[in-house]
């Protein structure tokens, strides 16, 4: 297999490049690949102003960055990203990715923080299998599992998530691509657009890859207010998104009490793969570290409210409360301090 990679540049005095690889038209030979390319590259240019070609070439799949994958169970595969935050990641590339291979074709859960980390994961994929990529599902709107969505939409994918998401990314996805910009420089991001999804999922959903069926059920509001999970059925696996962290201090940006709510109601099954973090054999396993945090998050919450503190006096009478905690969490102080502010501006309110 032979693919087009263009180089596409942000013109300037000093050109910023980055490599595309344009996966919607793989090629059997490389010179049919060669015949085709400056036509190809042409009509993703057009569509992708101000970027202009800084080069052209034709490379095997064996010659593209491919992101590190493992199965965690028969025809479920999984790419671990860093337990970091943005802030403390030298790329962004931070959360889990997988992907499930059926019989007749894959869907992909997440697709990564930028165009480049999505191109990796579909080299990735490509390597394990050739089927056609008919599903990409996003988990939420956070651009780490996001914002390579592209990628997979341009090799055939239909992009699903929560009802809740096409909103949320039009609100906060440009902001995110601003930030992400800022903290890893241009380059990086080159051709990284937000893209909206072509299917909302009000409550549940299943889809079928051919003898093997994936239900998708979306949440109240928990982590964010558009969370989605993903059940393999031939396995029992569980992609929880972001629902579920470990190892990497949870963030609340949704409600904590839906979250506490979510968490209480068991999912039976096989592996847990939380949004970061390592894969969990169980539910149990999952949750437990994750809902002691969140339960004190809660507890030590309620105490600053009926103390009548406010938010400024709140928010480091919390932290000091979840220190016990520190040790268990990566990037634990500047995320402790932004769970603390975000639950008390919720339970003032209870």
């Amino acid at each position: 297999m032979f693919l087009v990679v263009l180089s596409a540049c942000l013109a300037g005095e000093v050109p910023t490049c980055g490599p595309v690889t344009l996966a919607g038209q793989p090629f059997a030979s490389i010179d049919q690949c060669a015949a085709e390319a400056p036509r190809i590259a042409e009509g993703w240019l057009a569509d992708h102003a101000p970027l202009v070609q800084g080069g052209l070439s034709c490379l095997p799949l064996s010659g593209l960055p491919a992101l590190p994958v493992a199965a965690v169970a028969p025809g479920v595969n999984v790419h671990l990203g860093q337990v970091a935050q943005f802030e403390d990641s030298p790329d962004g590339w931070i959360a889990n990715l997988g992907f499930v291979v059926g019989r007749d074709s894959i869907a992909v859960i997440d697709a990564g923080a930028s165009r480049a980390q999505g191109q990796a994961l579909f080299a990735a994929i490509r390597a394990v299998s050739d089927k056609p990529i008919s599903h990409l599902v996003l988990t939420h709107m956070h651009p780490d599992h996001a914002f390579g969505a592209e990628v997979f939409r341009e090799a055939g994918a239909a992009v699903i998530g929560h009802e809740k998401l096409a909103d949320a990314l039009q609100a906060r996805g440009p902001a995110y691509l601003d930030n992400l910009t800022r903290l890893y420089g241009p380059g990086p991001m080159i051709g990284t657009r937000v893209a909206l999804p072509d299917v909302a999922v009000a409550d549940r959903l299943e889809i079928d890859l051919g003898g093997r069926v994936l239900t998708l059920t979306a949440t109240g509001p928990a982590h964010s207010d558009n969370d989605l999970t993903v059940r393999d059925s031939a396995t029992g696996t569980l992609f929880a998104g972001d629902l579920v962290f470990r190892g990497l201090t949870p963030i609340v940006d949704g409600s904590l009490p839906g979250w506490l709510d979510w968490m209480a109601v068991p999912q039976p099954g096989g592996p847990v793969v939380p949004g970061h973090g390592p894969v969990a054999a169980d539910w149990r396993d999952a949750v437990t570290a994750q809902r002691d945090f969140l339960t004190a998050l809660a507890h030590h919450t309620r105490q600053a409210v009926r103390a009548g503190l406010p938010l400024s006096q709140a928010v480091p009478a919390i932290v000091d409360g979840l220190q016990p905690f520190a040790g268990n969490w990566a990037s634990f102080p500047d995320s402790v301090a932004r769970d603390a502010t975000a639950a008390f501006k919720e339970l003032e309110w209870e």
